[in-house]
Formats: C-alpha cells, sequence, structure tokens
C-alpha cells in the first residue's frame, strides 16, 4: 500500500503563508501556533509520519529550535512530544545549496520533491510528511502528489506574501475529516483528497 503525503501548514483568510515583509513575516502565526489546539493537532497530524520533508529555511529554522526542546521541562508536553519525534524521525531537506544535513537521521535531497515523493511512496514506512514548507507543498500539490491538507486557519488577514493555492494548480476535491476550533480563533482543519471515481 503506498504511504500518504500529508501537507501540513498555517494560512491567513487570505491564503498566506507568510506575510507582506517576506519569508519570515510569520509573527502573526505565533499564537495561534501556541493554543493548546494547534498543539494538540500537530502531534495528532506528525505522530503516524516516519519521514519529514522540509526546505532549506524551514530546516534551518527547526533545526536551530527544536531539537533542545524535548530536554526542555518548561516546555509544554504537546511541544516536547512534538520534538522527540522531530529528532528521531526521517527528515529530507529539499536544497540546491546546502550540502550537509548536521540534524540526527537528516540528508540533503538530490532530486525535486514530486521524484522524491514517487521513490518514498514505494518504501515501507508510515506517513509522509510536508512540515511547512510552502514551496515543497506547491510542487506536490501541482503534481498531484498530496493526499491530506493539514491546515491551520488563522484568523489573520496577512495583506501580501506569498499564497499557498496559486492560479494554474488542476482543480480537485477535499473532504474535510477533521474541524477543531482552537482558544485563539483559529480553526485546525484536515482534508483528504477525493479520489477520482
Amino acid at each position: 500500500m503506498s504511504r500518504k503525503v500529508v501537507a501540513n501548514i498555517s494560512l491567513s483568510l487570505d491564503g498566506r503563508v507568510n506575510g507582506a515583509g517576506g519569508d519570515y513575516d510569520m509573527s502573526w502565526i505565533v499564537p495561534h501556533a501556541t493554543s493548546e489546539e494547534s498543539r494538540d493537532h500537530m502531534v495528532k497530524v506528525t505522530g503516524p509520519a516516519t519521514t519529514a520533508l522540509l526546505g532549506r529555511k524551514n530546516y534551518e529554522g527547526f533545526g536551530g529550535f527544536w531539537p533542545a526542546v524535548a530536554d526542555d521541562e518548561n516546555a509544554a508536553p504537546q511541544d516536547r512530544e512534538f520534538s522527540r519525534w522531530l529528532n528521531a524521525v526521517e527528515k529530507i531537506v529539499f536544497s540546491t545549496t546546502l550540502t550537509d544535513a548536521p540534524w540526527a537521521n537528516s540528508r540533503v535531497a538530490d532530486g525535486d520533491p514530486v521524484s522524491v515523493v514517487k521513490q518514498l511512496r514505494d518504501t515501507e514506512g508510515g506517513d509522509i510528511i510536508v512540515l511547512a514548507s510552502g514551496s515543497v507543498i506547491k510542487a506536490l500539490l501541482a503534481a498531484n502528489e498530496v493526499d491530506r491538507l493539514s491546515i491551520t486557519l488563522c484568523p489573520e488577514l496577512a495583506g501580501g506574501g506569498v499564497r499557498l493555492f496559486e492560479d494554474g494548480i488542476d482543480a480537485s476535491s477535499w473532504t474535510l475529516a477533521e474541524s477543531v476550533a482552537a482558544g485563539s480563533g483559529s480553526l485546525c482543519l484536515i482534508y483528504d483528497r477525493k479520489s477520482a471515481e
């Protein structure tokens, strides 16, 4: 049986993955990512995955923060669980500039996301999850290689920035599998791709 590919990302109401200030204009996400419900959602959606896919920026950003959280007694229990999972899981980073991936259990991909995912689907393992890397998710969506969308919809209008869903992508239908309202006002949504009849 083919492995499931899950795309996990936070979006603004106007469909942005970041704000008008560029790649690192994401402060509007923080209050929503740190709610109890969002933390529970992250643990739930990542738990079944045995491979995590990241773009270079997210790999470096995650790698600079998450490894130490596992042993931080002051961190939220869900964050510690996510950190332990992230440290142990197979991590594949897509980059044309990195030659080394120093974080344990990680490697630099030598192909594009679509070809790598197609190879991974034929191997043993759990879900393959893309962690917040918009460029990787876009490439996989364009190739119809995403089975599940995990979206934290934040009640914010970013007013600019990169959109996840660009014009030109093939039309597709999705089924709502789960919806949880967070105390911050965000919605944690899971959509599964409808198979072609």
